[in-house]
């Protein structure tokens, strides 16, 4: 566990937050459900400091946890349909608003696109992750710092303690195994018609 004071994660906190704000952001596409999902993470940090080991960097822990609460936005999102009233308006007449008389949608929901295809995503991203999994902890573990949390290379080697062209040689290695793997494992089989 790393010992650090109340006032010193937080004014790290208050430094890392715009950054944090533009990640979310990024990836939410809506500006307050970026702030939510940084708040719950900022709040979810200070009200459990002890659970920062020190393994890696503050920034590196903390867009960990951001990540998890993006995710849960984005599932949450899903799953709901936004429904406001407007001033003077109960929620039920905001919720028949959406329908005409006969019970039909005023605006039908978006085609929700082609299952097949969703589907044949998702097996490539559960490909992806085997291919990501099979790779050396090390070489693995610079191209997730370097892809997932797209940390800068020199964020890398000072966390690893490398030098540059070691990281450079590391990830060049990591995207030519991940390559071959999903060659091997994907492009192969999609290409080969089914027996």
């Amino acid at each position: 566990m790393v010992e650090t004071t109340p006032d010193d994660l937080g004014e790290a906190l208050a430094q890392m937050r715009s950054s944090l704000l533009r990640f979310a952001q990024l990836q939410l596409r809506h500006d307050q459900l970026a702030e939510d999902a940084v708040s719950e993470t900022l709040i979810a940090v200070l009200e459990k400091p002890q659970a920062f080991s020190g393994r890696s960097s503050l920034k590196t822990y903390v867009i960990g946890i951001l990540k998890h609460k993006i995710i849960d936005q984005l599932r949450l999102i899903k799953r709901e349909v936004q429904v406001t009233a407007l001033e003077g308006e109960s929620d039920d007449d905001a919720f028949d608003a959406l329908f005409l008389p006969d019970g039909h949608w005023r605006s039908p929901p978006q085609d929700w696109g082609d299952p097949n295809a969703l589907l044949e995503r998702r097996e490539f991203f559960e490909i992806l992750q085997l291919c990501v999994d099979k790779l050396p902890a090390s070489i693995g573990r610079v191209f997730m710092m370097r892809e997932w949390l797209e940390l800068e290379t020199e964020e890398i080697c000072k966390e690893l303690a490398i030098s540059s062209s070691n990281c450079w040689v590391m990830l060049y290695r990591a995207r030519m195994r991940l390559r071959e793997c999903l060659n091997l494992n994907w492009f192969d089989h999609a290409a080969s018609p089914p027996s």
